[in-house]
């Protein structure tokens, strides 16, 4: 099962985000929704079943998607606990809602990326691996500021602006086993703030579950910013994407 995390106000997004939901900020030339490019995505990997976590102006989620089946899916869809802005909270109140099959593979997927990535292939490796939860990880990463090096006095040795990282970094794009949600459903308490990345998954580490990195080469875009969306080039965009729209439902 897809869950796509569909409820941030999108900040670093203002002021288009005032007015659209940061998920349905148009892309490419044909000004698709972010959110069904992520929608084709998972359904082209076979994940029929969706579950859209969402808050802030979920409407307009709501009014353009329904019940997915214009898109052959079936889309559910869970508020976020009020007062709660955080991944983590928002994912385990699904698990306690009964919203995540018993025995169920969770691709989860942060609504603000762009990615093709192979779903199937980092599926396939997860199981292999035994794994309880499975960070897609990327390298070449363009760090946005300089980068100075200097010396115990003070002056700098050296600077490059914008480099490249070749550490992996994570891509917002993961796979967990609903297993790994039960000790932090009952840890977390109506009302905290959980995060998946900063609170869960380092949780999983610390008590020795099986947490594996898949690595892609794969193209991804993170459209959390105005500044990354002014820069997302929309015929690059056709290029890239044009398989999920060949069968257009």
């Amino acid at each position: 099962m897809g869950v796509v995390f569909c409820g941030g106000a999108g900040v670093r997004l203002r002021p288009l985000t005032y007015y659209v939901q940061k998920t349905m900020i148009p892309i490419g030339t044909n000004e698709k929704p972010l959110l069904e490019y992520i929608v084709r995505l998972l359904r082209h990997h076979g994940m029929t079943e969706q579950l859209f976590l969402v808050s802030y102006k979920a409407r307009q989620i709501v009014n353009y998607f329904g019940d997915g089946s214009r898109f052959g899916v079936r889309i559910r869809y869970l508020a976020d606990p009020p007062g709660v802005e955080s991944t983590g909270a928002a994912l385990v109140n699904a698990f306690k809602r009964g919203l995540i099959g018993s025995r169920q593979t969770l691709l989860i997927y942060y609504g603000d990326i762009l990615s093709t990535l192979d779903l199937g292939s980092m599926i396939r490796f997860h199981r292999e691996k035994g794994a309880v939860a499975t960070l897609a990880l990327s390298s070449g990463f363009p760090i946005p500021v300089g980068v100075a090096q200097v010396d115990e006095k003070g002056r700098v040795s050296g600077f490059a602006e914008k480099p490249v990282l070749e550490r992996l970094v994570g891509i917002g794009v993961l796979a967990m086993e609903r297993s790994a949600l039960g000790s932090c459903a009952e840890a977390w308490k109506e009302g905290e703030q959980m995060d998946l990345m900063g609170d869960i998954i380092p949780r999983l580490i610390r008590r020795g579950e099986p947490v594996f990195g898949y690595r892609t080469s794969d193209y991804w875009y993170d459209i959390g910013s105005a500044e990354k969306y002014e820069k997302l080039d929309p015929e690059i965009i056709d290029g890239k994407f044009s398989y999920l729209f060949q069968a257009s439902l």
